[in-house]
């Protein structure tokens, strides 16, 4: 089954649902927001992205700035920092079975269907 990371009020999320919804294949919405991932989710998505913790934050984001610019974090206390602000995290993330990608550019999302 195919999932998606939504955040409803981001544009680039609502492009990529769009282009899940012109699919035509069954997907899940998980609204991080809502639904936070545990850090065994959130391990297994930054994994599955083949990348670090790090470049799963969205820096630009005030709490990002505020709390954790500029300081030496670990992989897990980056990965703590998501669970917690979860509005940390980059948006949409699409996974079908083994792979994942962020929607970013949003096309970037038909390289896992």
């Amino acid at each position: 089954m195919i999932k998606i990371y939504h955040n409803p009020r981001c544009r680039k999320s609502r492009e990529g649902l769009q282009l899940l919804e012109n699919s035509g294949k069954e997907f899940e919405i998980i609204k991080y927001l809502e639904t936070v991932p545990s850090e065994a989710e959130l391990t297994e998505i930054i994994n599955l992205l083949g990348i670090s913790p790090i470049q799963l934050v969205r820096k630009a984001e005030k709490i990002w700035k505020e709390n954790y610019k500029g300081k030496e974090l670990s992989d897990v206390a980056i990965i703590k920092a998501m669970i917690e602000n979860p509005k940390l995290i980059e948006r949409p993330i699409v996974i079908n079975k083994n792979k994942a990608v962020i929607g970013r550019p949003t096309e970037a999302i038909t390289t896992v269907l």
